[in-house]
């Protein structure tokens, strides 16, 4: 497995890690621009002491979005939010860089960015990546100020997602939003698909559900499978997973290095998360 979020800021900065073993996730392969369908998936960015990452995440409140815990855990200084569906067609994207990086963003840069700040916080469970069975990789950002002018998503109501084991999973699509990197055919160069980090934009699309444990969702990225759209790849890390307008876990992890085959996605109708991100709400 693999932490889509780092290697998707790995390919977005030209600079960062790729985690090899258990990895946080990735972007849309596949589907199409979200355009406005989704304005409550916003975009962050923060530093960590291995370099600067982005992941996605989803308004729940005015003050609170949830993510994945390996989006939030080690954070240096605030996070940056942002709610813009297209960031940028070509490099660069227009994000500040830290005065002083080994403290992460301060509010003062962020504001002046014209971006939201806010303070990540990590389950006090998550695994990071080496307990299938508590695997919690949850995370919030509490914004510095509350939004305003944008709906909340709704959060799935307690083991909401018990009602579709096998054989119906197979044939339930979920709808999976993030900015992580589309994976296509590059205009010049070898003309293998591969990940892209531009444009930069919101993304969405489909996938039927392929397994169901106690704490993960595993959907199928393939974006050939007739009965999706596509897949989660770099940089959709902690984006949403929506089924019938509620959501139901974040993106946590993929499996290949083309973002064309199983993701895993963090339930987050269990107790365990929902007992702690009502601390937040």
């Amino acid at each position: 497995m693999r932490s889509l979020t780092r290697l998707a800021a790995a390919i977005f900065t030209a600079a960062l890690a790729v985690l090899t073993v258990a990895m946080p996730a990735q972007a849309i392969t596949g589907g199409e621009p979200d355009g406005n369908r989704h304005p409550n998936v916003g975009l962050i960015m923060f530093y960590q002491p291995d370099g600067r990452f982005r992941c996605s995440a989803t308004l729940v409140s005015p003050t609170v979005l949830v993510t994945a815990a390996h989006c939030t855990e080690g954070t240096l200084g605030k996070t940056l939010v942002t709610f813009k569906s297209e960031i940028a067609k070509e490099p660069l994207a227009p994000f500040p860089v830290a005065a002083d990086p080994s403290k992460g963003y301060t509010a003062g840069e962020i504001t002046a960015a014209g971006a939201l700040s806010g303070t990540a916080h990590s389950h006090p469970q998550y695994s990071n990546f080496t307990d299938l069975d508590n695997w919690n990789d949850v995370g919030v950002i509490v914004l510095d100020k509350a939004v305003s002018g944008i709906t909340p998503a709704k959060i799935a109501s307690l083991r909401f997602l018990d009602a579709y084991g096998p054989p119906a999973l197979s044939k339930t699509l979920f709808d999976f939003v993030g900015y992580g990197t589309e994976v296509r055919k590059p205009v010049t160069g070898p003309q293998k698909p591969q990940p892209m980090s531009y444009p930069l934009e919101r993304r969405y699309t489909t996938q039927p559900g392929q397994k169901l444990t106690e704490q993960i969702l595993q959907a199928n990225g393939n974006y050939h499978d007739t009965r999706g759209g596509g897949g989660t790849c770099f940089g959709d890390s902690g984006g949403p997973v929506f089924l019938k307008g509620s959501l139901v876990a974040v993106t946590s992890y993929g499996y290949t290095q083309n973002c064309r085959y199983l993701g895993g996605y963090q339930r987050i109708d269990i107790a365990v998360a929902q007992n702690w991100l009502n601390d937040y709400l």
